[in-house]
């Protein structure tokens, strides 16, 4: 549904822990045709809709005016403490529309969690779990016409982001802080049928160390992963495998997902977090796959143990997840020791199990036997 365009007074939502959410509707609204152009091919991350959401902190106001307001650049003065410092955080989560029309999210309090986690890592202030919600559900209620049908796994991107908006020259935290949310219809990961893809070990560069970034969703932590993502293209592959930062030895995490390891005995490996970020898709396929029958072993995991287990036939596949890709099968691991082959169950029987499971709810055509779906409208 189009916003009302004639007028551009502030309007009032209530509800959740902001309590109230002023709302300025674009006066110059993308048009109903443009909007089916670009859900049409959507691609990632190129389009955006009208609105967004903006809510600020200070220690003296806390969290205060929240708005929605029309869609466009931000006025950052020179000196504003992220440009210089790198206080930032950010999420990734989607809305899913439902065969009936209806408009879902999934586990966004999850979401809200890790961005708390994110904050405390970062010495942001915390956002409440309710206000993160309260924002998300706001924002895609006034640009719902954005979301995809659920055909070929369109879906709304949504990403809140908070950053250090004070004015000033000084490594210490922000005393202004701007927490605001976008969206951008994104269309299926895989173009032309899910294939299995290739991954690059880098020795050269690690992403996080204890106590260092890893767990926390932050700019500079994938900024630190775009030379070894170079490396990886430059060695033909899709993505990069970073391994622990002290030994150099244990399988750690792609540079923008989780990997999982699927052995014949029916156990299901995944390497343990504290140096890695905490995925949302990553947790929900524990869940799915315990419910499957699956045998979920968190714990340290060695590229050695790898190689063996594909070579031995211990290991028949192995997958990725993350919020853009859901679930995505690996296969030829390529390092300068030596490569590692595909495993054997090229088919993905497993991988494809799970993904399915984990899809078909999220885009409301299995039940949701968890609670994770949350109805926006």
């Amino acid at each position: 549904m189009r916003p009302s365009v004639s007028k551009a007074k502030p309007q009032t939502a209530t509800g959740g822990g902001l309590r109230r959410i002023s709302t300025i509707p674009s006066l110059s609204p993308t048009s109903d045709e443009r909007v089916a152009e670009i859900l049409s091919e959507p691609g990632f991350g190129h389009h955006f809709t009208d609105h967004m959401f903006r809510v600020e902190w200070t220690p003296h106001d806390g969290w205060h005016n929240a708005r929605i307001e029309p869609y466009g650049p931000l006025s950052l003065d020179p000196a504003t403490a992220v440009l210089h410092y790198a206080q930032e955080i950010f999420e990734g989560m989607k809305a899913y529309r439902h065969p009936d029309g209806s408009i879902w999210s999934f586990r966004p309090e999850a979401n809200a969690l890790r961005m708390q986690r994110s904050s405390r890592r970062l010495a942001f202030p915390e956002l409440p779990v309710d206000d993160f919600v309260q924002a998300v559900d706001e924002l895609v209620r006034i640009d719902q016409r954005w979301v995809p049908a659920g055909e070929d796994e369109n879906s709304l991107y949504i990403r809140p982001f908070m950053f250090g908006s004070g004015v000033f020259l000084g490594v210490r935290p922000s005393p202004h802080v701007t927490f605001m949310v976008i969206a951008s219809p994104a269309g299926s990961y895989f173009k032309g049928g899910i294939k299995p893809i290739t991954v690059w070990l880098t020795t050269e560069y690690t992403r996080a160390a204890h106590g260092g970034m890893g767990a926390a969703k932050a700019g500079g932590n994938y900024a630190s992963s775009l030379v070894a993502q170079q490396e990886a293209y430059a060695h033909g592959c899709d993505q990069v495998v970073f391994l622990d930062a002290q030994e150099l030895k244990y399988v750690e995490e792609l540079g923008g997902m989780n990997l999982y390891f699927v052995h014949a005995d029916g156990r299901l490996v995944t390497p343990a977090t504290g140096t890695i970020l905490e995925g949302i898709t990553r947790a929900s396929i524990i869940e799915l796959a315990e419910k499957m029958g699956l045998v979920v072993e968190e714990r340290k995991f060695s590229v050695d143990e790898w190689r063996a287990g594909v070579l031995s036939g211990a290991i028949t596949e192995v997958f990725a997840c993350g919020t853009a890709a859901a679930i995505t099968p690996v296969g030829r691991l390529v390092s300068a020791a030596g490569d590692v082959p595909e495993p054997p169950r090229t088919s993905g029987e497993v991988t494809m199990a799970i993904r399915k499971q984990l899809v078909d709810m999220q885009f409301g055509r299995a039940e949701d036997a968890f609670g994770w779906l949350h109805r926006i409208i």
